[in-house]
């Protein structure tokens, strides 16, 4: 049970909607523990339980809202 802070590069966001869809759609994964997303450089900073979900799982769940989600690596 380690939380582990990861980057994922957002392509296709372009207003605070796209934002708050961000959101919603991490909002419900089990562990997430907090997202902070940036419109202006397109990269949302993920803090995760990685025991209860994978950084490929949240990037997934972004790619279904829309968006083209890229984990940085790190």
């Amino acid at each position: 049970m380690a939380n582990q802070t990861r980057i994922i590069k957002i392509d296709g966001m372009t207003c605070g909607g796209c934002v708050a869809s961000v959101h919603t759609a991490t909002s419900e994964i089990d562990g997430v523990e907090t997202i902070s997303v940036d419109l202006a450089d397109n990269l949302a900073t993920v803090t995760f339980d990685d025991s209860k979900t994978s950084i490929e799982a949240i990037a997934a769940a972004i790619d279904e809202a829309g968006f083209d989600a890229t984990v940085a690596n790190a």
